[in-house]
């Protein structure tokens, strides 16, 4: 089970037990993590669930698609670091990764 540290803008941390194959974004909504809004439930066509990853860490992933890459460029605050949790499938390589909320999703 890959554990996932979720980081708050406000510096609050919260730490969660996923499952691999969940989506970070349902790993999220399953453990009351409010950032992650996720009002198109996964389809990739609304941002709501949009995070950023520890830099040091995103060669854990896969890169965006093109899909996920476009659904970025519309939301608050794009960075470098900027993922759309519904499109980052869990592995157990990913155990303590860091994912950053941001401080709103709309």
């Amino acid at each position: 089970m890959p554990r996932i540290t979720f980081m708050s803008a406000d510096g609050t941390r919260q730490d969660v037990e996923a499952t691999e194959g969940q989506t970070l974004m349902a790993a999220a909504v399953a453990h009351g993590i409010e950032e992650i809004a996720a009002e198109c439930g996964g389809a990739c066509a609304c941002g709501t669930c949009h995070c950023y990853i520890e830099a040091s860490q995103l060669a854990l992933l896969p890169p965006p698609d093109e899909a996920e890459a476009a659904m970025i460029e519309c939301v608050i605050d794009p960075r470098l670091e900027s993922r759309l949790s519904c499109q980052v499938k869990l592995t157990a390589a990913q155990d303590g990764l860091v994912v950053h909320l941001p401080a709103s999703q709309h």
